[in-house]
């Protein structure tokens, strides 16, 4: 069916309803004539009468009946059923897909959802813990969370945590029998902890500044992992040195379970970002989480 046929059925239904051309123009916004105009050509092109028209009143025919009994409901249905999804837009519900490395989703992630989700049990979040630069549009994720260094151009980004600063760390009971680092080269001489990142295609080469000097350092040793807690036990078993995020050690250190060591040469990254698409519209849930995530320095 043409997009006019509907439209003068719409106008039919109308007058069928309101009984009237008076009441049924002033509904559909338009005048007498041409919604007059508009049921007589209805009518000319189903070759049958649809309405009965006396100086006082107007009655649907037999024919008129019959399509007010049969169209007018599914009509009606996809009225309200535009109308809920016209509210669905305005609540807060929804699924977001986040991709996020292990250190975002711990630190910054989880504390606001913990916050935020209670209050809005109709907003679902799925958090995919990846290192890669997963492209967010391909993969189908709503929003992803990297440094702010590694956010691509054409993406909206939103800060959502401070600037961090990673740490170099090793066990008492290591360094009880090896001597500490005094330079970022030193650490080739060591057993050292390493992490394996899709992004960078093998082992991470540890990343070091001073003074606007840059250094990345290859390091080896007996382990390799992929997350966070893996090489925080091993570090604390003695197994080595770890180069790990400030505030996933501070206890440890607080507490003597950990020595750092190149203080000097950890300079602060840019903190995590949240990015999105320029083109996404934002609905409510995701307008919430977005705002829930906004770093706000104290």
């Amino acid at each position: 069916m043409s997009r006019e046929n509907l439209n003068d059925i719409i106008a039919f239904l109308a007058v069928a309803k309101e009984r009237s051309f008076t009441r049924a123009a002033a509904k559909l916004g338009v005048s007498q004539s041409a919604l007059s105009h508009t049921i007589r050509d209805l009518e000319e092109r189903l070759g049958i009468r649809r309405l009965t028209r006396t100086t006082r009143s107007v009655a649907p025919t037999e024919a008129g009946e019959r399509l007010l009994r049969t169209v007018g409901p599914r009509l009606d249905e996809i009225d309200a059923e535009l109308v809920a999804l016209s509210e669905l837009r305005e609540k807060p519900a929804g699924t977001i897909r986040i991709t996020a490395g292990e250190h975002a989703a711990d630190a910054i992630l989880w504390p606001a959802l913990a916050q935020l989700l209670p209050n809005y049990p109709d907003i679902k979040v799925e958090i995919v813990i990846d290192y890669g630069l997963t492209d967010i549009v391909a993969e189908r994720f709503d929003v992803g969370v990297r440094l702010g260094e590694q956010v691509a151009k054409d993406m909206i980004a939103v800060r959502i945590g401070p600037d961090f600063r990673m740490a170099v760390v090793g066990a008492p009971s290591y360094f009880a029998r090896r001597s500490r680092p005094k330079t970022p080269q030193d650490l080739t001489a060591h057993d050292c902890i390493n992490l394996r990142l899709p992004t960078y295609c093998g082992l991470y080469a540890w990343e070091f500044e001073k003074r606007g000097r840059e250094l990345k350092v290859r390091v080896e040793g007996q382990l390799v992992f992929n997350t966070i807690a893996l090489r925080v036990n091993a570090v604390l078993a003695g197994l080595g040195l770890a180069l790990l995020p400030e505030d996933v050690v501070q206890t440890h250190l607080a507490e003597g379970r950990l020595i750092r060591v190149l203080d000097d040469w950890c300079a602060p990254f840019s903190g995590y970002h949240l990015y999105y698409p320029s083109r996404r519209q934002p609905i409510p849930a995701f307008a919430l989480l977005v705002d829930a995530l906004r770093y706000r320095e104290s």
